[in-house]
Order: structure tokens, then C-alpha cells, then sequence
């Protein structure tokens, strides 16, 4: 063979994936968020079961987020110094604690005591791509990082299945859900244990213990990289909308088409399979073809336009509602009616709208079902394109430290989006949230367009 063509060869190696390498963490962190994806589509209906306002239900939402704002700028500089492995299991541990305390729950209280505590320990995501970013080169660092992603849309196709049958079996009991994404968080920790390698070993630790750790000193520093720093305001941003659409979707569709958890998961399920299709397959192809810069203005445009038809669903619920069903899912009849131990307690007032019995049809469903096609291409692209560029702008021993900043500024988005979200949907309605961060979605695609260089000339 001629020193040209094994350099061609050596290329072209260099350009796909090593998927035997990668297959481990993908594995982990899909099994991991199998738990995760099991509760989302029933905690505000959990929330509104013990009598939380939608106002209320955004700050339960903004518990996880804002207690991962500390924990994980922390969890990713110790990954830099002590290694992947270990950081990857404390995080898992305190996931489980939290999913247990989150099954056992009897109050309000309990509730934002089990995210507090899965908030504080959740750095899982951002050390799990720290060690993609180890096993990848800049080539192939976006299919990586879509990797994970496609583990997110798994969960989101997996999870909810698992919700909706647990619910179905267990007359619409919300604990049982929460005890089985604890034994999916047990297993992922056994997995870490025996499966994973450590991918940043002593040779590549970061030594250097002047850099801060925690809060705004670590954020400030990343800000005022001069590569990272727009980056980091962008992902934020664009956060704040999609975290928000995340966070407020449910009560969304139950005000508008009268869905319950379980017709939630099954919406869930279906942005799952699109995110799974992008992020698993499509991002690769695209990042190569395209560039990060270019995807990331593909994110925000699909996004924007998700978002704005999500804000005009027709308030039309299918044709199996049924008002007085729901209603006695969620509240109950008779005040001095006495529950069985580990039932959900009922409350008396509902505190979200329903909508009517008198126009039932497809259309509000097939609406909102179209809606979240752009909707999710446009969240499937935008965290991988934005933090695989930001790897590509900073050194090797401070990827972790990096990505963990860049999970703060996402859980600090997180905790603010359900809060704003969660305001204006009490005072503005509905549809009212969406509109605002179709809004933001839209100003962000006009600046990002001036502000983002190509990607190629960045060093």
C-alpha cells in the first residue's frame, strides 16, 4: 500500500466513529435516563394531584435545575482532577436517592425534596459527555455528543411506555412510576461500576486547583473565554425556551386537550422517536456536511416555528375525554374519603382549567402532533452542535471543567424557564409561554447569525 493511500485510509478512520468505544457511556446514560423520562410526563400531574398552582408547579420544576446550577460546575472540575468514573457514580447514587424519596412522597414537600436532592448529585450528563469528548477527535465529536442525545430521545420513546403502562396497571397511582425509575437508577450505577472504563486518566488530570470551582467566579472565567463565552450566553438562551416548552408541556396539554399522564407519555413517546432519528443517525451526516455553526442556525429556526404552532393548537380535546373521568383522576369527590397507605392523596380544587366535553376531535391532537416535529428536530439539534464547538475551543484537561460549566448554564436556564413559564401561564393563559419563547427563539436566530463564526476559522 502507497504512503498516500494509507493516509488516505488514516483518514478516513479518523472521520467515523468509534462506536465500541463510545457504546459503553451510551448505554449507561440511556438506562440512567430511563428513570428521568419515566416521571417527567407525570410530575406536574403528580404536583397538581397534592393542589400545586401552575405557578407553583414551575418552581417544583425549577428545583432540579437550580440545586444542578451548584452541583454541576463542581462535579466537572473533580472529574478534571479525580477522573470520570467516580464523579459518574456519586451523581447515579444521588439520582436514586432521589427517585426513592420521590415514591415514598406523601406531601408537597416531598416532592421538591426528591429533586432537590437529585438536583445537588446531577452531574451525570455533563460527565458523560466529558467522556465522549475523551473518545472522540473534532471530527466526530458532534455524532458523539448526538449520541447521547439519541439516548435522551430512547428514554423519551422507552420511559414514557414504562410510565404509561405502570399507571395503567396501577389505577393511576403516581408512586409506582417513581419506584421503578429507581431500580432503572440502581441498574445504571451497577453498570458504571463493571462496565465503564475510565477515559481521563492521571496523565490527563488538571492539577490545577486555583481555577474556582463553584458559582459565579468558574462562570465568569468561561464567560470571558474568548471562544466559549457567546457560546455559553447562546446556550443558555436558547434553554431558557426549551427547558420552558419541556417543563410546561403537560399542563399545556392538559388546559388545551384534556390529556392525562398517560396521554402525555405517549406524546412524549413521539418526540422520543423524532429526537431519536436525529440525534442517532441524521446530526452525524449533517455535522460533516454542514458544519456546527450552520446546524445551530438549522436548531433555532425549527424551534422558533415549533413553538409558535404549539402556542396555536386548537383547544379541542379527542374524542375518548372525558371531563368527569379526569377530574376524578386528579381531585376527589368526597372530602372525608379515606385512601389506601402509598395512595396518591386527591385535592379538592383543581387548579388548571379543563377543557369542555362538547367539542371533541382530532384536531387540537393532530395540531399539536404536528407542532412537535419542527419542534423537536430544533431541540435535538442545538445541544450537541453548541457543545461540541465549545470542546473544540478549549484544551483537553479542561473539557470537563467546560462541560460542566456548560450544565450549569443549562440548569440555571432550567430553573428559570418553568418559573417564568409557569407565571404566564396563570396570568397570560396557555398558550402564553410559548409565545414568549417562540419570541426568544426567534431574536436568538438573529443573533446568532452575526455572532457565531465559521466554525473552521475558530483556533
Amino acid at each position: 500500500m502507497s504512503t498516500t493511500t494509507a493516509a488516505a485510509v488514516s483518514t478516513d478512520a479518523a472521520d467515523k466513529l468509534d462506536f465500541k468505544r463510545v457504546l459503553p457511556i451510551f448505554i449507561i446514560v440511556l438506562i440512567d435516563l430511563l428513570g428521568l423520562t419515566i416521571i417527567i410526563p407525570l410530575l406536574p400531574l403528580y404536583a397538581t394531584s397534592f393542589g400545586a398552582s401552575a405557578a407553583l408547579i414551575g418552581v417544583l420544576g425549577a428545583a432540579y435545575p437550580l440545586m444542578q446550577f451548584i452541583g454541576a460546575p463542581i462535579l466537572g472540575r473533580l472529574s478534571d482532577r479525580f477522573g470520570r468514573k467516580p464523579i459518574l457514580l456519586i451523581s447515579q447514587l444521588g439520582t436514586l436517592v432521589g427517585f426513592l424519596v420521590l415514591g415514598a412522597a406523601n406531601s408537597l414537600w416531598l416532592l421538591f425534596a426528591s429533586r432537590i436532592i437529585d438536583g445537588l448529585s446531577g452531574a451525570n450528563i455533563a460527565t458523560a459527555q466529558a467522556v465522549i469528548s475523551d473518545v472522540t477527535n473534532e471530527k466526530t465529536r458532534t455524532q458523539g455528543l448526538g449520541l447521547l442525545g439519541a439516548a435522551f430521545g430512547l428514554g423519551f420513546v422507552v420511559g414514557p411506555i414504562i410510565a404509561f403502562v405502570s399507571l395503567s396497571l396501577s389505577a393511576n397511582n403516581y408512586h409506582v412510576p417513581a419506584f421503578i425509575a429507581a431500580i432503572f437508577s440502581a441498574i445504571s450505577i451497577l453498570l458504571t461500576w463493571f462496565l465503564l472504563e475510565e477515559t481521563h486518566g492521571p496523565d490527563k488530570r488538571n492539577t490545577d486547583k486555583s481555577k474556582p470551582m463553584l458559582g459565579f467566579a468558574a462562570m465568569f472565567e468561561a464567560l470571558r473565554h474568548p471562544q466559549v463565552g457567546m457560546l455559553l450566553v447562546l446556550i443558555f438562551a436558547q434553554q431558557i425556551a426549551f427547558g420552558g416548552f419541556e417543563q410546561m408541556l403537560a399542563l399545556f396539554t392538559l388546559n388545551r386537550l384534556g390529556l392525562n399522564a398517560s396521554g402525555n407519555a405517549i406524546i412524549f413517546v413521539f418526540v422520543g422517536i423524532i429526537v431519536v432519528a436525529v440525534q442517532g443517525g441524521l446530526i452525524g451526516r449533517w455535522s460533516r456536511r454542514w458544519g456546527d455553526r450552520r446546524l445551530i442556525y438549522l436548531g433555532l429556526a425549527t424551534l422558533t416555528l415549533g413553538l409558535a404552532l404549539t402556542a396555536l393548537t386548537p383547544r379541542q380535546p379527542p374524542p375518548w375525554y372525558n371531563t368527569a373521568a379526569l377530574t376524578q383522576e386528579l381531585t376527589a369527590t368526597d372530602a372525608g374519603t379515606r385512601r389506601l397507605p402509598g395512595e396518591t392523596p386527591p385535592t379538592y380544587n383543581l387548579p388548571i382549567a379543563l377543557p369542555s366535553d362538547a367539542s371533541k376531535g382530532w384536531l387540537g391532537l393532530g395540531w399539536l402532533l404536528l407542532a412537535m416535529i419542527p419542534a423537536s428536530i430544533g431541540g435535538g439539534v442545538l445541544q450537541p452542535a453548541i457543545n461540541s464547538l465549545i470542546t473544540k475551543r478549549v484544551a483537553d484537561n479542561e473539557r470537563g471543567g467546560i462541560l460542566g460549566i456548560s450544565a450549569a448554564f443549562l440548569s440555571g436556564a432550567n430553573a428559570l424557564a418553568p418559573l417564568l413559564g409557569g407565571v404566564v401561564f396563570q396570568w397570560g393563559g396557555a398558550s402564553a409561554p410559548f409565545w414568549l419563547w417562540a419570541a426568544i427563539m426567534g431574536l436568538l436566530l438573529i443573533a446568532s447569525l452575526r455572532t457565531i463564526k465559521d466554525t473552521r476559522a475558530a483556533p
